[in-house]
């Protein structure tokens, strides 16, 4: 009988770069996937909308993974506390895991951190703008988004220090250097830069996943698109009415996703949302999100939508093994988690429970 030997060889190569993967990231994968099983279910939620009071939702925590997080702090508890909490117990997880984590594996957690830090450098950007001392800005940053010479951009006083340092201290120097000038931080709108970096990493990000091969580079690929075409959509909906041009959108768009070409060429020349959501009825993904969103009661954002979206795709992405993806989603998933958990706790600190139920269940 014939034997297939490309067959057998490619089969042998999977299976060695399974054991391989296990070799270096096992230990790291299956911590991470208990983890994820932690994350709160929808009996969890249900229990959680029930609670009267703040404290009530602190003893309904306690039954989950999260156990006495919220011990040490005094009744009545306020949202913003329960919101740092909720950041810093997902930094020390993804710490502990950064820290043992080998390459290229470290330097993929290192590329989940730099979008963390866009918003943080933008929110030190912006205060220096507007003559704030950088120092008081620097409890509202992401824990996340942190860096080792973060204190080094407290001493910047003018946008043109604040510019060097961010240059050379952080990360993120590549990004700027590549889409700002000096003279932009005094000239650009503030969403620009932020949309300008955003573009320039996740396009980075999608090199460096790809050049990785395998699952890695399939899972990636899927996750990275949406959100590329996600802030495509976004930028182009915020931009009506400003003084943005086809060609100043066209710079801002990322062109990773699935949109690109030819759906970012129309996105570009849009004029209303009706135009946009033309757009999105070309691609079935994105027909669907666009098809239940709306403002009026009992409707869902878009907003909203994406995040449902986002949700699913991630958790899909815990189906695959022997992928760095899932130290990816685990991160979005519990970012949602903090948002739902802080939303809950809004509504009920506030006595508005009738939209207590507009969080986006995870599983």
């Amino acid at each position: 009988p014939t034997h297939n030997t490309s067959y057998d060889f490619c089969e042998g190569s999977t299976r060695m770069a399974e054991y391989l993967f296990n070799v270096d990231n096992g230990y790291l994968e299956g911590l991470l996937r208990g983890f994820r099983s932690g994350i709160l279910d929808r009996s969890d939620y249900l229990n959680l909308v029930q609670c009267e009071t703040v404290e009530d939702l602190k003893l309904q925590l306690q039954a989950t993974d999260y156990g006495n997080f919220l011990q040490n702090e005094p009744s009545p508890i306020p949202v913003s506390v329960i919101d740092d909490k909720l950041k810093n117990r997902l930094v020390v997880e993804f710490t502990h895991l950064r820290n043992h984590a080998v390459e290229p594996l470290s330097t993929f957690m290192d590329y989940i951190t730099y979008s963390y830090m866009i918003d943080n450098i933008i929110l030190l950007i912006t205060g220096a703008l507007h003559q704030r001392q950088i120092s008081e800005l620097r409890s509202k940053c992401h824990p996340l988004g942190s860096f080792e010479l973060m204190e080094s951009v407290n001493i910047a006083i003018t946008p043109a220090d604040l510019y060097e340092a961010v240059l050379v201290d952080t990360p993120l120097g590549p990004y700027f250097k590549s889409c700002i000038s000096q003279t932009d931080l005094d000239e650009l709108n503030i969403e620009i830069i932020r949309n300008a970096l955003y573009k320039a990493y996740l396009e980075s990000f999608f090199k460096f996943c790809a050049s990785l091969g395998s699952e890695t580079a399939e899972v990636m690929s899927k996750i990275l698109a949406f959100e590329a075409d996600r802030r495509a959509f976004i930028i182009t909906i915020n931009s009506f009415g400003t003084e943005l041009t086809v060609d100043d959108r066209k710079k801002l768009y990322p062109t990773c996703g699935k949109l690109y070409p030819e759906g970012l060429e129309r996105l570009s020349k849009c004029e209303d949302y009706d135009q946009v959501k033309a757009v999105a009825d070309c691609y079935s993904e994105y027909s669907a999100i666009f098809a239940g969103a709306g403002t009026n009661p009992g409707e869902k954002t878009l907003e909203d939508k994406f995040f449902e979206r986002e949700v699913e795709i991630n958790v899909l992405s815990f189906m695959q093994q022997f992928h760095f993806g899932v130290f990816y989603s685990y991160v979005r998933l519990k970012e949602q988690e903090c948002r739902n958990i802080v939303w809950i706790a809004e509504c009920i600190a506030q006595r508005h429970r009738s939209k207590i139920e507009n969080y986006i269940p995870i599983f």
